[in-house]
């Protein structure tokens, strides 16, 4: 961001699109640093904590936290490479009205803290999927805790990728078509983050491990505040990169090959003369993504060793606090794994909204379906988790591979008239024919997949149920 704002007066020749150049020795010391420090923390609380004999001190820290802490852990967790190279590209390539998502982040912490929270507080549950076999059965607990591992570990190799790429408009239309507006940014918004906040393992573990459930909603109130920090500083990085490159754009040049690699571009193309600063920003890209592969890594084991292990294997508690360092372990390497796949999902932004809403949506139903209507049952549950994904991964897989039209997405003027140089790039667009749906179903907003999965799991689940008839609740349950 403080990079983005010395643009006015690092460049005195806009027009100019040079070779930016790479690092140097003292770029290389500063990202190395940051490596080091990372892992010299690990490796002291890893002694310091050796002797912990219980699988809730290693993955809910003992639910002695306070919020202070936690909201701080919450934002962090937020604020990963995504947030800082793809978000600002974003608001380059379509506009300010990107900003507008504050506002979903408002109801999101709202029906977090009043709806979700209490119930999995109450509960006292390590894994948010427990609450599934109590509530529906084991089964129902089962389907909940894969599609967890494959989101988490899709989304966390699209988080390990961002920073990779370091190193290498709106209003109030009602239009579901447009890519960006006042309701797809702030009704998509809160289904998005909601799942995130209000049932995702590796968010909802955080508050959990508060002393008290006020401690918990303080914490999710404080993560607001910083929440909308990252946000202005986003929006303002992708306005101060489309003020220098609007008349000689990077991208059509072919001086980046992906747009989230735009703020690096800037950092180097303005910061090259003082070294070691380009490295402290890549070093940023980087501890973000650092802080959400820890948390995402700790919440796959955490669901791992409650819904897979402890259920059907009889083992002490020492032992399962080495197999959750040992999963750590396993599951750091498939992230990394999953960061290839990345590569070809397109802008990492979109990408990681999408796997939210094809695979977060479903999920958020079923959980909205057993904590809002009394009724539902497991067959109810069951079929509408699968029909949500059905049909979320249906206009998903269809928006990736015909993408909506400019039209719809209607992304801002680019221009190289100001360049003083020529290339060989062209543009070109396919004319490859489209099926009837590509128009219309397709191109949806991706900031809808996750109303629409959501609303088909929630229908199917209330319809299926009421024609099933009623649940038989769970004594557990019922007595929390």
């Amino acid at each position: 961001f403080l990079s983005a704002l010395l643009t006015w007066q690092a460049r005195t020749m806009p027009g100019d699109l040079p070779a930016v150049g790479s690092f140097v020795a003292a770029d290389y010391v500063v990202f190395a640093l940051m490596l080091l420090v990372s892992a010299a923390v690990g490796v002291y609380y890893a002694w310091v904590d050796r002797s912990q004999g219980s699988t809730g001190d290693f993955l809910m820290g003992g639910r002695s936290l306070t919020a202070v802490p936690v909201s701080l852990s919450l934002t962090a967790g937020f604020m990963s490479a995504i947030t800082v190279l793809a978000s600002p590209a974003e608001v380059y390539r379509y506009g300010a009205v990107f900003g507008l998502v504050g506002l979903s982040y408002i109801f999101t912490v709202v029906v977090t803290s009043e709806i979700f929270l209490p119930v999995f507080y109450r509960l006292a549950i390590t894994s948010t999927y427990e609450y599934l076999e109590l509530r529906f059965n084991r089964a129902t607990r089962l389907m909940g805790t894969v599609l967890f591992i494959v989101q988490t570990v899709l989304y966390t190799g699209i988080v390990i990728y961002a920073p990779a790429l370091a190193l290498n408009q709106g209003g109030f239309d009602m239009n579901p078509l447009r890519r960006h507006t006042f309701w797809t940014l702030t009704v998509g918004g809160t289904f998005v983050w909601v799942s995130v906040y209000g049932i995702n393992q590796a968010q909802v573990q955080r508050y959990l491990s508060c002393k008290t459930i006020t401690h918990a909603r303080m914490a999710l109130y404080l993560n607001l505040i910083g929440l909308w920090v990252v946000l202005v500083c986003s929006v303002i990085s992708g306005l101060c990169l489309y003020s220098v490159y609007k008349s000689c754009d990077p991208w059509t040049t072919g001086q980046v090959t992906a747009l989230d690699q735009l703020m690096p571009y800037l950092v180097m193309d303005i910061l090259r003369s003082y070294p070691g600063v380009p490295g402290l920003f890549v070093a940023a890209a980087y501890s973000g993504s650092l802080s959400t592969v820890s948390s995402s890594i700790n919440a796959l084991t955490a669901v791992t060793v409650e819904d897979l292990i402890r259920p059907h294997i009889d083992l002490s508690e020492k032992h399962l606090s080495w197999a959750s360092k040992g999963l750590s372990l396993l599951y750091g390497a498939l992230c990394i794994a999953m960061a290839a796949i990345a590569s070809l999902m397109g802008g990492v932004l979109q990408a990681a909204i999408t796997i939210f809403g094809i695979i977060g949506g479903p999920l958020l139903g079923l959980f909205t379906l057993g904590i809002l209507f009394p009724f539902a049952n497991s067959k109810g549950a069951v079929l509408g988790l699968l029909s949500g994904l059905v049909v979320a991964l249906w206009v998903g897989i269809g928006a990736q591979i015909y993408p909506p039209p400019a039209a719809m997405s209607r992304p801002l003027d680019l221009s190289t008239a100001g360049c003083n140089f020529s290339t060989g790039f062209s543009n070109w667009s396919s004319t490859a024919l489209r099926p009837v749906l590509a128009d219309s179903w397709y191109s949806v907003s991706y900031m809808y997949f996750s109303p629409i999965g959501t609303l088909t799991a929630l229908t199917v689940g209330v319809v299926v149920s009421l024609l099933s008839g009623t649940r038989n609740p769970s004594s557990e349950l019922e007595a929390a």
